[in-house]
């Protein structure tokens, strides 16, 4: 098990994953974001939605918005829909994947 220099908590299952922060050798940098997981459908991969305010000047006032983020689900994690995940920014690992679950919230 590495450390991945973000205090996380481990998972408690192992893996032989190559693109696993905490067993294999993907180095994770840059942003981490806190959202909500709304599809794992796809094998190893995990949709992420995070939703932030943005103000609108002519208005004065905050408008709530959303962005979905594609992300790498490593084995050794297991997340449903609708959990809460942390994910860190790693370097690009498909088209649209550049993130990566480090963690589940409420284990």
């Amino acid at each position: 098990m590495r450390r991945i220099g973000i205090d996380v908590e481990p998972p408690k299952r192992s893996c032989t994953d190559e693109q696993c922060p905490f067993h294999g050798k993907l180095s994770v940098r840059g942003r981490l974001i806190k959202g909500r997981a709304v599809s794992v459908k796809a094998k190893k991969m995990v949709v992420v939605e995070r939703e932030y305010l943005h103000y609108v000047p002519k208005y004065m006032r905050y408008e709530r918005r959303r962005s979905k983020i594609h992300a790498y689900l490593p084995p050794c994690i297991d997340v449903k829909e609708g959990d809460v995940v942390q994910i860190a920014e790693c370097r690009p690992l498909a088209k649209s994947v550049a993130f990566v679950v480090i963690s589940k919230e409420g284990e």
